[in-house]
């Protein structure tokens, strides 16, 4: 047995000590207590110890591995990057702590040291007193002078100061009150000199003269540059080159127009409009500023910017958006211009993918929407508006794949074949109907003179204005007839068609010219000395190398397309629609009681006006009675003028005896007004006791089945069909109101040795004469000089000419529109004669009156006010700052440019596409919206018109030299200028671009 060691005497020495006191027996038991608690813990302290062997081992195997391991996977440079991550994490984790130290040491330490200062005195009270006295600041609040501007301009100037100063001001460079109410005085001031100088300035001129010669001119410059990449040759992938780039393009030809001006920098470069516009604010705040503000360079600087970046900038950047244009074009034009006919000819026209997918896809959503609440599927309503939009879905598809073929301009029958047409795919245009139409006169005109033969139509179209001129004169001039001028004007004639000399001459037999010529010289001159030169002439041109030739022409199709004539092949042939569309119909009511044994009488009662689809039109209610010898019946039925004007046109064509019958005529201006809806009413009651006599009936059979079709209460069934009623209405009107020449020579019955007696050089010198007597600003706009493409609208008005301000606006927007200048001169002196008459019959001679009176209504007080809460109402709505618009997605993008073309092309009447053509309008319509599409072009339009107000304000301050020598940077201009340079040297080449800028 071992000793008991020190470290146990000493935890057991108690029990010892005092079992030294126990008795034997106990100190037997302690002791064997102690060996028993001994020997084990010794014993258990070498199995630890083996223990604590076997864990280190395993620790090192376990080491080692993970060694292994790690150099296995890392590579023998795994460790070297491993430390040099914890250094980096140490190093980190340091600076972290003494950058956070540092900052709430320096926190705290300004924090106490504050505490332990003392607040010093405010100054001196008395002029602490006089210092918060003079920042008490006092603003004058007028600005233009009318309370009614001025309320909303100081809202949009508080608005601009708080979200476009302060906020900067404040937070980055001082508190202080005095440079923003220096600002505001400046502001202010500004605006008080720009009110007084837009009171000095008579603005009729420019917006009736150079606001639209900058729109025509601009207009003009995108279609030649159109037209020039239309020419242009392509890459073999079939994009354009970038030297035939349109924008390209178009910058090339303003340069070539305006000579030494050229915003092209302006337009394609940020940072050369931002120095533009820096460069123009120096002079506008010259001009507006007092001189003290003016020479303050660094406040100068800083209105110059708050001026460019956010003012300037933001608004020609917002107007030039071709989305925005979009959308602005649909909110300003009525929703009723959106028709179903413009939106079909959009849809069928279309050269963009992106419009046609962006209404399929709402075209299937609708059709979706349909089909869910379709849940009896027998619904006609329903059905109807789904097989509509199954039609627009198919017509898009069509469209599509045409594009997606690269057929983007095919026409809808192949000219090239036209021959081999079956008449029935195409309108028969009758020559007499082409003859007074100036649409079909000018396509006509047009054939023939490639052959040498156009003097035929012009010799006949000269005869009809002779003859209602010669009428005229002689029967309602109170002084009497002139014989001798009416002998001179048909000498004239005589000479120009006739004569051997003649060229071209009009080929007639030789025994019926000398007829004429023997009338000229020896009898007394009559109305009706070419008449039967004229009948001949007709004949001629019904030969097959005249009409019938041209019939079977590219061009046939053109003017059909023109007219609205042209049918779609996929459709085939409409037997109701055509010449003989009465036999075609069929829709007669076969009554199984004879015809003589009805007796059918009928009265309009009371007249009504209805809407539909945002139009309204007057309905006329009918009380019929029918009486058979087996019953008689009672029943009131609707019917519209339209529907009367149908059954004027069945019945004509049908029954020959009512070639006599007057229909009511039909009234393009106030046609909804009540004391005219009652005069028609009567008219037409009177049109149907007419038809409805019973000698009438009786001498036509068929008539009375034909009345009762009319006359039942259903739907009519217009048996003409659409085509044909758009072929009457497009002959009658010019039948009676624009006979070509001779409706124009009517306004001159005083003078017509003039009018008629200079008949040389075709048509055109009478036309000339008779414009000259209806306006001579009509030649003036009208003309095509040599170069007339290469200058700006308004160098061919001469200055002299001011006696028409509304025919000049027309004029020079229908040239640039429609691209009048392709047409050929006759058609273009009809529409200056048929616009002067227009415009006399909506205004008379109050015209310019009316004119100025607009102008100054758009530029009142009221209107002007109304224009700044529009503008405040936009930017601040309820006062707070818009939030920036959102990007919209690109479909609905899309869809609103397909309503846009759709409204656009809807507003234009009826009347004017009947002038000039439906494929022409269509196309002037297209051309003015793919010209707003081009953000660059947007942006150059919009300055010329900046440009054009600053001259018009400040017409003492030489603004167009300020211009031509702010864009005198251009590389266009630089290049004109070197080409234009005089030789001599660099010398004289450098004095030249001096003087040019």
């Amino acid at each position: 047995m071992a000793p008991v060691s020190q470290s146990e005497f000493s935890i057991y020495g108690p029990t010892i000590q005092n079992g030294r006191r126990l008795g034997h027996r106990q100190r037997s038991a302690v002791k064997n207590i102690t060996y028993a608690g001994v020997v084990p813990s010794r014993r258990s302290s070498l199995d630890m110890q083996g223990k604590m062997g076997d864990s280190s081992l395993s620790t090192v195997a376990w080491g080692g591995l993970a060694l292994a391991l790690f150099v296995g996977t890392f590579g023998p440079f795994g460790g070297v990057f491993l430390f040099l991550y914890l250094v980096c994490f140490l190093v980190g984790a340091f600076v972290i702590l003494y950058r956070r130290g540092k900052e709430e040491s320096i926190a705290e330490l300004q924090q106490s040291s504050s505490d332990r200062l003392e607040r010093t005195s405010d100054g001196i009270p008395k002029l602490v007193e006089e210092a918060q006295k003079i920042r008490q600041y006092k603003t004058d609040k007028r600005l233009t002078g009318s309370s009614t501007i001025d309320e909303p301009l100081r809202e949009v100037l508080d608005y601009t100061f708080r979200d476009y100063v302060q906020n900067w001001y404040h937070d980055k460079i001082s508190d202080d009150e005095s440079f923003l109410h220096d600002l505001r005085i400046m502001t202010q001031r500004v605006i008080i000199a720009f009110a007084n100088k837009s009171k000095e300035v008579e603005w009729v001129p420019y917006f009736t003269t150079r606001l639209v010669d900058d729109f025509a001119s601009h207009l003009r410059l995108f279609r030649k540059a159109q037209e020039k990449v239309l020419k242009a040759e392509k890459n073999p992938d079939g994009t354009p080159r970038p030297q035939d780039d349109l924008e390209s393009i178009f910058f090339d030809l303003e340069a070539d127009m305006e000579k030494t001006i050229c915003r092209d920098l302006i337009c394609t470069s940020e940072q050369r409009e931002i120095e533009y516009l820096q460069d123009l604010s120096e002079v506008l705040l010259y001009l507006l500023l007092p001189p003290e503000d003016f020479h303050n360079k660094p406040f100068r600087f800083i209105v110059r910017e708050i001026l460019v970046n956010g003012m300037i900038l933001p608004t020609i950047g917002t107007f030039s958006d071709p989305d925005y244009v979009n959308q602005t074009a649909v909110w300003l034009i009525k929703d009723s211009c959106f028709v179903n006919e413009a939106f079909l000819t959009v849809i069928k026209c279309g050269d963009e993918i992106g419009e046609l997918e962006a209404v399929m896809e709402r075209v299937d959503a609708e059709i979706a929407k349909t089909r869910a609440r379709d849940t009896s599927g027998d619904d006609s309503d329903t059905k109807q508006q789904l097989n509509s939009l199954m039609f627009v879905k198919q017509l898009c598809e069509r469209r599509v794949q045409q594009l997606y073929s690269g057929d983007t301009d095919s026409p809808p029958v192949d000219t090239d074949e036209i021959g081999g047409i079956r008449e029935g795919w195409l309108y028969q245009l009758p020559l007499d109907v082409a003859l007074i139409n100036n649409v079909a006169l000018s396509y006509f005109i047009d054939f023939l003179t490639a052959s040498g033969r156009q003097g035929y139509v012009f010799f006949w179209l000269t005869v009809e204005g002779f003859r209602v001129s010669a009428t005229m004169q002689i029967q309602n001039n109170t002084r009497g007839p002139d014989y001798e001028m009416l002998r001179a004007a048909a000498l004239n004639i005589y000479e120009q068609y006739l004569s051997e000399k003649a060229s071209p001459r009009v080929k007639l037999d030789d025994s019926l010219v000398k007829s004429i010529y023997n009338t000229i010289i020896k009898d007394t001159p009559s109305a009706g000395i070419f008449d039967e030169a004229q009948r001949r002439v007709f004949t001629i041109l019904q030969e097959d190398k005249f009409y019938p030739a041209f019939k079977r022409s590219p061009a046939y199709v053109k003017l059909l397309a023109e007219l609205e004539l042209l049918k779609d092949p996929e459709v085939g042939p409409d037997p109701e629609e055509g010449i003989e569309a009465l036999e075609g119909s069929g829709s007669w009511l076969l009554s199984p009681i004879r015809e003589d044994q009805i007796k059918l009488t009928a009265k309009i009662m009371q007249t009504g006006i209805c809407k539909e689809h945002g139009k309204q039109y007057a309905l006329y209610a009918i009380n019929v009675r029918k009486e058979t010898p087996i019953e008689e019946e009672v029943w009131d039925t609707f019917r519209r003028y339209s529907d009367f004007h149908d059954l004027h046109m069945r019945l004509k064509d049908k029954f020959d005896s009512l070639y006599a019958l007057k229909l009511p005529a039909k009234k393009t201006f106030k046609n909804l007004n009540k004391e005219f809806l009652e005069k028609r009413r009567k008219e037409l009651n009177q049109y149907l006791q007419t038809l409805l006599c019973e000698d009438v009936l009786q001498n036509n059979p068929g008539m009375k089945e034909a009345m009762l079709d009319f006359l039942e209460n259903k739907a009519y069934n217009k048996g003409k069909g659409q085509l044909a009623r758009k072929m009457d209405t497009l002959v009658n009107p010019l039948r009676n109101s624009v006979r070509n020449t001779f409706n124009v020579v009517k306004s001159m019955p005083d003078n017509l040795a003039e009018g008629v007696g200079k008949m040389s050089d075709g048509l055109g010198k009478v036309s000339d004469s008779v414009s000259d007597k209806l306006g001579k600003i009509g030649n003036k706009v009208l003309k095509s000089p040599q170069g007339y493409d290469d200058c700006k609208v308004s160098a061919h008005i001469e200055d002299n000419i001011d006696d028409n301000i509304p025919l000049r606006i027309m004029l020079l927007l229908m040239d640039e529109v429609f691209d009048l200048k392709d047409k050929n001169q006759w058609l273009r002196r009809q529409i200056v004669a048929l616009l002067q008459q227009i415009i006399r019959a909506i205004l008379g001679d109050k015209m310019n009156r009316k004119i100025v009176e607009q102008v100054g209504v758009l530029t009142s007080a009221e209107q002007v006010a109304e224009y700044v809460k529009q503008f405040r109402d936009a930017f601040w709505p309820n006062g707070v700052l818009a939030d920036p618009a959102e990007i919209r997605e690109k479909n609905i993008c899309m869809r609103t440019r397909v309503a846009a073309k759709t409204k656009m092309l809807g507003s234009i009447p009826d009347e004017l596409k009947h002038v000039i053509g439906a494929e022409t309008t269509r196309k002037g319509v297209t051309r003015v919206f793919e010209m707003c599409q081009y953000p660059r072009l947007n942006r150059r339009l919009l300055y010329v018109v900046l440009e054009g107000i600053l001259e018009t304000l400040f017409p003492e301050n030489k603004f167009r030299e300020i211009f031509i020598k702010l864009h005198s940077k251009s590389p266009r201009i630089k290049a004109r200028m070197d080409t234009r340079a005089p030789p001599g040297g660099q010398n004289k080449k450098d004095r030249w671009k001096q003087q040019m800028s």
